[in-house]
């Protein structure tokens, strides 16, 4: 047979379990007179009789018993394989690969984490640094999720906006600039803290205060931001980052918030996938518990921070 039809061996299966026309037909959802056209379209494609007559039922020839040993095996494994037991996260176990920087790690990675231990014992996060390869990660199947700043229109790709990320000028609380009105001058002339995953020592204030004919000093650089509040609590260095990356730092009051001089817009924060996955059930619950983690843990915390003008 060059072309085997599945649905016709599908139906054979069923009779041959059934031994009636009728009762397959029931087994399968199907009409009765449905079945006998498959069994008409048996006898023609493997010239045989296939079933005869027997009583009340049907007893099959030699060749249809001898075709059923056959395939009767390799139908119970394609059956296994498309029959999917329904999805229990408690005793999936899967690895995550998420593409995300160390201050995303920070926020979402503890309460993810015990998220994990309660409701899905089995489940890995693993971290993949992330910097501006986002979209290359995702094609090439190195990541299952990019979680931070995105930017793609590569149809293969699905993004969903989380939060909008917004700057604020950074300080120790018993800075010199602390109390008293933030200009562009006086912003201009303090020693600066620059935040570069890149390495850079020039980011998007420089190209604002340019516009004013300001320089500023980019006193020290970093390129992570484990030690960021550690240099602002104990130096006269400032820094104009997002706020969601020293809110703690903030809550605990180990710094403050002012209001930047310059206008600077926020940066989109997503959660990004290739659409290869999009119906993948362990992802989608991932993707669940991070949007729900986002709301409980993150954006409450960024809206109670206060933000000062002086």
């Amino acid at each position: 047979m060059a072309n085997p039809d599945l649905n016709l061996m599908v139906i054979f299966d069923a009779i041959m379990q059934e031994r009636s026309i009728t009762a397959a037909a029931e087994r399968l959802a199907m009409t009765q007179p449905s079945v006998s056209n498959a069994v008409s379209r048996m006898r023609h494609l493997w010239q045989n009789p296939m079933f005869i007559k027997h009583g009340r039922g049907i007893r099959p020839t030699p060749f249809a018993q001898s075709l059923w040993r056959t395939i009767s095996e390799p139908l119970e494994i394609i059956k296994g394989v498309s029959q999917q037991p329904a999805f229990d996260i408690t005793t999936t176990q899967r690895t995550f690969r998420i593409a995300a920087t160390d201050w995303m790690i920070d926020i979402f990675w503890l309460p993810l984490r015990k998220r994990l231990e309660a409701l899905a014992p089995h489940i890995n996060l693993h971290a993949v640094p992330y910097a501006v390869n986002g979209k290359q990660l995702l094609l090439n199947a190195d990541t299952d999720l990019v979680l931070d700043y995105f930017e793609s229109n590569d149809s293969k790709i699905e993004t969903l906006w989380l939060f909008d990320n917004h700057f604020v000028c950074a300080m120790r609380p018993d800075h010199p600039l602390a109390n008293q009105p933030l200009d562009l001058n006086i912003y201009a002339d303090a020693e600066h803290l620059l935040f570069s995953l890149s390495g850079e020592a020039q980011g998007s204030v420089d190209n604002l205060l340019h516009k004013h004919q300001l320089t500023r000093r980019v006193a020290m650089t970093v390129n992570h931001s484990y030690n960021l509040t550690k240099l602002l609590i104990n130096t006269d260095l400032i820094t104009t980052i997002p706020l969601s990356i020293v809110v703690n730092s903030i809550r605990h009051g180990h710094l403050i918030a002012r209001t930047p001089p310059v206008k600077m817009p926020p940066v989109p924060i997503s959660m990004s996938w290739h659409t290869r996955s999009k119906s993948d059930p362990a992802l989608l619950w991932l993707q669940e518990q991070i949007l729900d983690t986002l709301k409980t843990e993150l954006l409450d915390q960024l809206t109670a921070v206060a933000v000062t003008d002086e």
